[in-house]
């Protein structure tokens, strides 16, 4: 069964009083961008499905294989898609099982034009192409009608008599046929560089039945004489094509001639709009609500919201995660160390140059007052994220897997990494007192995170804390309570995720791993130099 809010919205567009216009798609991702920027129906147009798939408008694309393309673009969309159904493939019989099988992928309505099979493109010899018999083209629009179980199913009944070079007696004859056959709506096609067979046509028809046109020859004629003739729909045809073709050709002998795509880049769409197109978002949040092995999985927090002032102007146009080191952002290199140890599911708070960072193996959360706000605020965001394992990162800083998978490997509920070498790391110093300093004969002894504070006097510091810590579900628990009574009680806005742990370790038991190295913080150029030769 057809989906009744499709056909009856179909239905209603082409029946009201104002003009209706149907933009042309042939594949999903057109669909979904004609229906983004506004359009209330969509054309899946014979022509454009036909070049998209590099074949002729002559059938040469079986009607299985359109009924594919639309499908997808039924799947991407909730507007209503009236296919253009050429000659409806056949006789009565092949109209029939069209109807069919397009109710059962939600498709709202078909048009059928009274042409022979295989039939040729309207534009191409129009007036050598032979008509088909009006009282057999009439069958097939009585088998269509016959055959939908959907009441609002739409069957628009095209006439090519202006195009043959028949001429107004005989599309008026043929018109009237196919209303009486069953038809919901007649479109009238010209190829005439003015509407005057449009005008002729809607004088003598009468409004019997709505009528759609097709204006891509006479494009010029104002659209509000189109509302003045009483025209129920306009069809653009086939323009997001011939729009996509152009913009492809200039953009591939770009690519083809400076064998470079630093002259394209910035006038090619973000690679965010392809994925917000595909539903990419949507695709994560439903993982993480139907697959059950994520109980047990680890979610990554990355905090990725400040721009790095101090930096200069390495990072005046992007954030300073997306700092290029080894020829690869410090962002990327950071997520595939969490995925190599089975961390998949990553989320990331963005704030400076958010539009530049996108990714299909990452979630975001924006974080629009960062130029205002310190990093805890930012946590405070991605507190909806704190539902169980998780682990919680800065996002400026590499550092090897092995740290990382100690730190997941840790028995107690909320652990942190604490490096015993205070030279290492960059400049950053979030210091740590721990229950014990450092030692090569621990073993299996579990150290205790004391105290931690952001400063320069290491003189009672056993080691420094890179920006990693990681809770199990019991300690995502003390980590969201203690998170929710800071912001109840302090200006969250002005505190650090380094307030945190020191809250934390008055709450619960941190554990600490211990470690020599092993990371990388970039807070200036320096840290940036060195990091170019972190291996």
């Amino acid at each position: 069964m057809t989906d009744a809010r499709k056909t009856a919205r179909l239905r209603q567009l082409i029946a009201r009083p104002e003009l209706t216009f149907l933009m042309e798609a042939h594949n999903g991702l057109s669909a979904r961008i004609a229906q983004d920027v506004g359009f209330e129906g969509l054309w899946a147009s014979g022509l454009s499905i036909s070049a998209a798939l590099g074949v002729r408008d002559n059938n040469e694309a079986s009607w299985t294989q359109v009924l594919e393309v639309v499908e997808f673009m039924s799947d991407a969309t909730q507007i209503p898609i009236l296919l253009d159904g050429d000659t409806g493939y056949g006789n009565f019989n092949n109209v029939r099982r069209l109807v069919r099988k397009l109710e059962q992928r939600q498709v709202a309505g078909v048009c059928i034009e009274d042409k022979l099979f295989p039939k040729t493109n309207s534009y191409i010899r129009g007036e050598q192409q032979p008509l088909a018999d009006v009282d057999e083209f009439c069958g097939r629009i009585a088998a269509g009608k016959d055959a939908q179980t959907d009441p609002d199913f739409v069957i628009v009944a095209r006439t090519e008599a202006f195009i043959a070079g028949w001429g107004l007696d005989e599309a008026l004859r043929r018109a009237e046929a196919y209303r009486r056959a069953g038809a919901d709506a007649i479109l009238v096609h010209s190829k005439k560089s003015t509407a005057s067979d449009i005008e002729l046509f809607m004088k003598e028809w009468q409004r019997r039945l709505p009528v759609i046109i097709v204006p891509t020859t006479y494009y010029s004629t104002p659209t509000e004489r189109f509302r003045e003739l009483g025209v129920a729909a306009v069809i653009w045809a086939n323009h997001g094509l011939r729009g996509a073709l152009w913009a492809m050709q200039d953009v591939y002998r770009q690519i083809h001639r400076d064998q470079s795509l630093v002259n394209v880049e910035d006038r090619v769409a973000p690679m965010a709009d392809v994925f917000r197109l595909q539903g990419a978002q949507e695709l994560l949040e439903d993982e993480r609500r139907y697959l059950p092995s994520r109980t047990g999985q680890y979610r990554a927090v990355i905090l990725a919201a400040g721009q790095g002032a101090e930096l200069d102007t390495l990072t005046r146009d992007q954030p300073k995660c997306l700092l290029p080191i080894n020829n690869k952002p410090v962002l990327t290199t950071l997520i595939g160390c969490f995925n190599e140890v089975g961390v998949k599911d990553v989320v990331v708070v963005r704030g400076f140059g958010k539009e530049l960072l996108v990714g299909p193996n990452y979630r975001w959360i924006d974080n629009d007052e960062h130029a205002t706000t310190r990093d805890l605020y930012s946590l405070y965001l991605a507190r909806g994220e704190l539902d169980g394992p998780v682990l919680i990162s800065y996002g400026d800083i590499i550092l090897r897997k092995y740290l990382v998978e100690d730190l997941l490997n840790m028995p107690g509920g909320v652990a942190v990494v604490i490096d015993a070498d205070l030279r290492a790391g960059g400049k950053r110093r979030d210091l740590a007192l721990c229950s014990e300093p450092y030692s090569n004969a621990f073993f299996n002894r579990r150290i205790q995170l004391r105290r931690v504070w952001s400063g320069s006097d290491i003189s009672s510091a056993h080691g420094q804390w890179p920006g990693i810590l990681a809770a199990t579900a019991t300690g995502t628990e003390s980590l969201r309570r203690t998170l929710n009574r800071m912001a109840e009680t302090r200006d969250i806005r002005s505190l650090s995720v380094t307030d945190l742990l020191q809250e934390l370790t008055a709450e619960t038991v941190v554990d600490v791993v211990y470690c020599k190295g092993g990371w990388i913080g970039i807070n200036d150029v320096s840290d940036y130099q060195q990091a170019g030769r972190f291996q």
